[in-house]
């Protein structure tokens, strides 16, 4: 097909982008350390992090880690938060030749093992609050070395001690461990500082990190992304934002608020490597469920750039604290990750002043393939226009391209995707078309001016009597009806129509009631779309990111 959308681009992006840039990602890293050498890289409770100094403590770990007889291509694990260690660690792993596994630090032991085991990481950086974990699996695993980091240690003296004294002794956040041999972060900076990082020779082709699926879809596999894979997802990203940040001048340094845990490739992206490649500064939240503290921070900064899910734009919205915040500058706020609502755009739009641009991408794309315009005033429903470098189509269950404006699945083709499952052929192999698109597993409508629609995973789709039904659009409808926080739907078994619709709702007004939803799905959807059971929950089961994990309540609601 003729790639439409390129006619809609905003004016001055490129349709394309030359990877061949940089040879790997280490070119680019190694740049920015010299070009914005005492310029501010990260910032966690007030403790800063300049790139000189990010050059030089992970050379110092890259030279650690070399010395433990570790060899090019070796898998090194990074179980961390958005702590100040986690962008040293990625960086060190990077130089040192190694590839990073990035693991979601709330992994149950049962989680934890089939990664290690998966990934065959031989080394493994983890928080001392994940330690317990750790130790329970460790021995069943090829990890050989363990790196065990404070959040305390890079804050400075008195406040990081104050801090894991809090941590530990007060709120008792880091449970009790026993992992022989294991090395603190900081000793390893120190043992790493009299060494010599051996620069690893490295091109686009070697893989740069093995990202693991979420698992909202059964066990996890890694995608792996080389160094190309990276450096086309950043390259395109940077294009993409063009219109928006020029859209009023930029003061002071480009900000970020990195709220979005940088172990998941939407901010790894999004926010560390794009802030990389524009000397700018990232802002590090590291529990972004913790509202009251999440705002406090962002109180301090006048940020340019903030990407999120649908819940945290919901959440920070509806805090009471939020509006007082500076959004004199904020030129961007990236939606992506689950799909956004019209309430909640409408919401930030009107405290904010700066509207969502709402994306799409997965794990085996390295983030975002398709946004909307970045210099967009409204909220349209769609997901945007495919990225620069980027081809998509929508096609049949047989891989045949259905015509425009009708459904089909997303496939996906571009520098962006990954190369393949790690270690997996047969997956790999079937994710793939025969012409080499990627299958998203989600089922999309392309419009005819090249907006992708997202309508629902293929999946989640539910059949009454029939008739489709997709989850998203009764989502959005029910997500508008005053008093409703948050909702997801499901398809139940049902005796008459095979099955059945049933709606779960967090309340934003204790006084909603069953009746309330009713009328107004009642009013706003046709009848096989209504729901025919509702129930109302305190809180939704969620990934890390905040995605309402639709299979647990699928899984309980059957039960």
């Amino acid at each position: 097909m003729q790639q439409i959308w390129h006619k809609e681009y905003p004016a001055g992006v490129a349709t394309d982008v030359d990877v061949s840039q940089y040879g790997s990602l280490v070119d680019l890293l190694e740049e920015s350390f010299s070009k914005y050498r005492n310029d501010k890289a990260y910032v966690l409770m007030d403790k800063f992090l300049t790139y000189g100094e990010l050059d030089e403590k992970s050379a110092a770990m890259g030279a650690y880690l070399q010395s433990l007889g570790l060899e090019r291509g070796d898998r090194v694990a990074i179980m961390l938060p958005n702590v100040l260690q986690y962008p040293v660690a990625c960086a060190a792993i990077l130089r040192a030749g190694f590839i990073v596994v990035n693991v979601n630090p709330l992994y149950t032991e049962r989680e934890l093992e089939h990664q290690l085991n998966d990934s065959g990481a031989k080394a493994i950086i983890i928080l001392e609050n994940f330690a317990t974990v750790l130790q329970q699996v460790v021995a069943r695993t090829p990890v050989k070395h363990t790196i065990v980091a404070s959040i305390g240690e890079m804050l400075g003296f008195p406040k990081g001690a104050i801090v894991n004294f809090v941590l530990r002794n007060i709120k008792k956040a880091v449970p009790g461990y026993s992992l022989p041999g294991s090395v603190k972060f900081k000793d390893a900076l120190a043992k790493g500082a009299g060494k010599t990082l051996q620069k690893a020779q490295l091109s686009g082709d070697d893989v740069a990190v093995l990202q693991y699926t979420g698992g909202t879809t059964g066990l996890s596999k890694g995608a792996t992304l080389l160094h190309s894979t990276l450096i086309a997802a950043l390259l395109a990203s940077e294009q993409w934002l063009k219109p928006g940040l020029q859209r009023k001048p930029i003061e002071g340094q480009m900000t970020f608020i990195c709220a979005l845990p940088l172990y998941h490739v939407f901010a790894f992206v999004s926010c560390s490597l794009l802030a990389t490649k524009a000397g700018g500064l990232c802002v590090l939240i590291p529990n972004p469920r913790d509202l009251d503290a999440s705002i406090k921070e962002m109180a301090k900064y006048r940020f340019h750039i903030m990407p999120a899910v649908n819940t945290l734009f919901n959440g920070l919205a509806a805090h009471p604290e939020f509006a007082k915040l500076d959004f004199s500058q904020l030129r961007i706020s990236n939606g992506g990750g689950m799909a956004v609502t019209k309430a909640v755009a409408e919401r930030w739009l009107e405290i904010t002043g700066c509207a969502i641009c709402e994306g799409y991408g997965l794990t085996e794309t390295s983030s975002g393939i398709t946004c909307n315009p970045t210099n967009t005033d409204a909220f349209t429903g769609t997901v945007g226009l495919p990225m620069p470098g980027v081809h998509v189509k929508m096609v049949d269950d047989d891989g045949n391209e259905v015509p425009i404006g009708e459904r089909g699945e997303i496939a996906i083709k571009g520098p962006q995707v990954m190369r393949d499952y790690w270690q997996q052929p047969e997956a790999s192999e079937a994710a793939f078309t025969k012409d080499g698109f990627f299958l998203s597993g989600d089922i999309g409508i392309m419009e005819p001016n090249g907006y992708a629609r997202i309508v629902d995973r293929k999946k989640d789709m539910i059949i009454v009597s029939g008739f489709n039904v997709f989850p998203n659009e009764l989502e959005d409808v029910a997500g508008s009806c005053p008093g409703v926080l948050e909702c997801a739907c499901v398809g139940v078994p049902d005796e008459k129509s095979g099955e059945a619709i049933k709606l779960f709702v967090v309340k934003s007004d204790p006084n909603l009631s069953e009746a309330d939803v009713r009328a107004y799905c009642t009013e706003h959807l046709t009848g096989y779309k209504k729901p025919k059971y509702i129930e109302f929950r305190d809180e939704f089961p969620k990934t890390n990111v905040g995605k309402i994990l639709r299979r647990e309540l699928r899984d309980e609601a059957a039960a």
